[in-house]
């Protein structure tokens, strides 16, 4: 099980989750099968308070990723977000939000500089995430 991304697009996801820190950046993967194709940084809808360990994508972000996704001739096939000074495991709030068969990129920012990305999917049954191995191209 891997999930692929090219360097390019691991650059848009950390320039995008450095400039939210100290609060969580959040966005949309595009792509196909397996391979990340867009990325779809979005704005943190969370309350001011809970920005630095929440994100929240409204009714109105999933629309416009979905039309994006539609207009690239491309799927909505996870999100991306960062975890500010913290490992980047998914929590059990990301636990109770995600959904099967979706890629999940985890960031981890310390002090505001990305340091690492891990991805994960959530198991059908959703009790549990498997890692997948995130494989950067060109």
């Amino acid at each position: 099980m891997s999930l692929t991304i090219s360097e390019k697009l691991i650059e848009a996801i950390n320039q995008h989750v450095q400039a939210a820190y100290p609060e969580e950046g959040a966005g949309f993967l595009l792509g196909v099968g397996g391979e990340v194709k867009e990325v779809l940084a979005l704005g943190n809808a969370r309350e001011d308070e809970a920005r630095h360990n929440r994100f929240l994508f409204t009714p109105e972000d999933y629309l416009k990723a979905e039309l994006q996704a539609d207009e690239l001739g491309l799927s909505l096939i996870g999100v991306f977000h960062s975890h500010p000074d913290c490992p980047n495991v998914p929590s059990e709030y990301d636990r109770e939000w995600a959904q099967p068969f979706f890629s999940y990129i985890i960031t981890r920012v310390d002090q505001g500089k990305s340091v690492s990305h891990r991805s994960w999917k959530l198991t059908e049954d959703r009790s549990r995430y498997d890692e997948e191995e995130i494989v950067v191209g060109e």
